[in-house]
Parts: structure tokens; sequence; C-alpha cells
């Protein structure tokens, strides 16, 4: 059965699908099949950090969920966008970057419920081992079902007070729909702050499992988006921190 993991940030800008990608990616590398599924339908990009052309892309998730096509046709094979050492697979179901059918979707929302039946008939018709959602930020309908229906569920925050704030909503509602595994990541510590002061604050005000705490990266930032992380920096620190929450989230042989 797949794992099914939701990435989740209660504020935008947190680095939530640039931590989709690399960790997408480091399952790959361990020989599973993973999907990818950009539900951030306002406001896509997951598809950029995986080097998909919008010449490429024949159908996305808005396609679907209009009917116009099945999920499977929505998914795009980018294993040959990363390299050399990705023994799995990697599939991406990208949102569509055209305005007007991002107005379409705010304006007119879409069926839920077909969005479940989307993720369901991924992982079978692309035989997954894990299914990854990059979610909207905030709460909204379909936050909450991709929250309800994971197994896992990574919380992205930065460390400043209106994160804090904001991920004790999304932290109350997981546990109200008794999310079975839980975990914070605490992303873009400045060098200047103590780890450990960090990882306290996080714990004792959420009582629940601090995953990692990523430093700010200059790496990072001079990237810029144009790749995945873990694939051209396999050796630096964050890919060695991102590897410790790949192992937790695997699943089991």
């Amino acid at each position: 059965m797949a794992v099914i993991v939701s990435v989740h940030s209660f504020r935008g800008g947190t680095g939530k699908s640039n931590t989709t990608a690399n960790l997408a990616t480091l399952l790959a590398m361990q020989g599973l099949r993973v999907g990818v599924v950009d539900t951030d339908v306002q406001s896509p990009g997951i598809h950029v950090l995986f080097r998909l052309e919008q010449d490429q892309i024949k159908f996305t998730l808005n396609d679907y969920l209009w009917e116009r096509c099945q999920i499977e046709e929505a998914a795009h094979d980018v294993t040959s966008h990363l390299g050399d050492n990705i023994s799995g697979k990697v599939y991406l179901i990208p949102s569509s970057m055209k305005a007007g059918e991002i107005a379409r979707i705010v304006d007119q929302g879409y069926d839920v419920g077909l969005l479940n039946n989307g993720f369901q008939e991924a992982v079978r018709k692309l035989q997954l081992d894990v299914l990854m959602i990059d979610t909207h930020p905030g709460l909204n309908e379909e936050t909450l079902l991709s929250i309800a229906i994971s197994q896992v569920l990574i919380i992205i925050l930065r460390p400043d007070q209106q994160d804090y704030l904001g991920t004790a909503v999304t932290v109350a509602v997981a546990n109200r729909l008794k999310v079975p595994r839980m975990m914070l990541l605490v992303n873009k510590a400045p060098q200047t702050f103590s780890v450990n002061d960090i990882r306290a604050r996080v714990e004792e005000t959420y009582h629940s499992e601090v995953a990692a705490i990523l430093p700010h990266s200059d790496e990072m930032m001079t990237l810029a988006g144009e790749g995945v992380f873990v694939v051209n920096y396999p050796n630096h620190p964050i890919t060695q921190k991102l590897r410790t929450i790949v192992e937790r989230i695997s699943p089991s042989p």
C-alpha cells in the first residue's frame, strides 16, 4: 500500500514546494516509484524545480478536475530530468500555469471528491510506493482533504512569530483529523539562531515531533529554483537532514 504524504505550510514562502521536490527525489533515489501532485492550483510552480517546460505539458491537474483527461494522462515522468542516480521513478502531476485556468478554479472551484478519486487512481495506475501532495498554503477544502487522507503530514514553518501562530491552527486541525503521523520541519533558520533553542520552543509549543531544522542556505538561494537541491548538492548538510526525514516516511519493505 502506498504511503500518502502531504507537505503543508500555513503561509506561503516557507519552501514547501522545494521540500516536496527534494523529498520525492530522495525517495526515488532509493528505487521507489513516487508521485507528486501540485494541488496549489492558485499559485503552481513545482514543475519549475523538475525542469518541466510548458511545451512539454499536455494535460494538468486542472484538465483532470474539468474531466478532460484521466489522472494518469496528467502525470509526467520527470525522472530523466533529475540526473543519473535515480533508480526509481518520479511522476509529476502539475497544475496549470495558464491565467484563464487559474481564474476558472478561483471563480468556480471544483469537485473535491473528484480530487480524492484522482489521488487513489494515481496510486493505482502509476503503481506508486509514495504519493506526495504539495498543498496550497493555509486551510481550505482541498487542503483539509489532503491532510485527512494522509498517513504522514509534514508541516513546514519558519522561526518567526507569524508562522508559529499559523502553524498552531494547522496542528490543531491535524490532531482533530487524527493524522497517523505529523512532523514539523523548521526551514530557513538564520545561522545566528540556536538550533537547540528553536527545537525546544517548537516542541514545547506544539507537542509534536520536530523532524529537522534546516538552516538558511546561500546555495539554495543561488540555485533559485532551477533544479532540485539534493541533486545539485548531494553532500550538503541540508541534504543530509532531508535524508533523515526520508528514512521516516519510506514505506516498510
